[in-house]
């Protein structure tokens, strides 16, 4: 999907960085051609600051999704979901934060949960980043309860594990 987007876009670099805007942050697009956030909408001017760009370029990206049937249905689908690693200190949650050694690699996530099964660990949240997004693609896990002795040791010693924040 990343790469036809891209290259359906690619006549416009301004466009293609409020596509890449959207999806980062969860934001669909509404049957009126607006920006949304969970049915929310949100003014182009606001995208646009953020983005740098001139809010007619916002509102053409919205009208060039809706005027395409696969993208339409991707982005009036879309939703965005809360992101509890930045509140979780206040929650007393533990995040763990994994930077994997090559992204496109599978089994970085099930190998991962299966260290925290073995030691009986509830997950509370677990996303990652879209290698074809983020620079730096990581998978971070919410617990509800702090790491027992060893856990740390055993996901440093994954093979996908690169670097572990804590």
């Amino acid at each position: 999907m990343w790469a036809a987007l891209m290259q359906e876009f690619a006549d416009s670099p301004a466009q293609a960085r409020v596509v890449k805007f959207l999806l980062e942050n969860g934001f669909g697009v509404s049957e009126k051609g607006r920006i949304t956030c969970n049915d929310i909408e949100i003014p182009a001017t606001h995208i646009a600051r953020v983005i740098g760009i001139d809010r007619r370029v916002v509102d053409a990206t919205a009208r060039r999704i809706q005027g395409m049937d696969w993208a339409r249905k991707v982005f009036s689908s879309m939703r965005a979901t809360p992101d509890l690693s930045k509140v979780a200190e206040a929650l007393g949650l533990t995040v763990i934060t994994i930077l994997p050694t090559d992204a496109h690699e599978k089994g970085i996530v099930g190998a991962a949960v299966r260290v925290l099964s073995r030691h009986d660990l509830a997950i509370r949240q677990i996303f990652v980043t879209d290698p074809y997004f983020a620079e730096s693609p990581r998978l971070v896990i919410i617990l509800d309860e702090p790491l027992p002795f060893g856990v740390i040791e055993e996901l440093r010693s994954l093979p996908q594990v690169q670097k572990l924040v804590i």
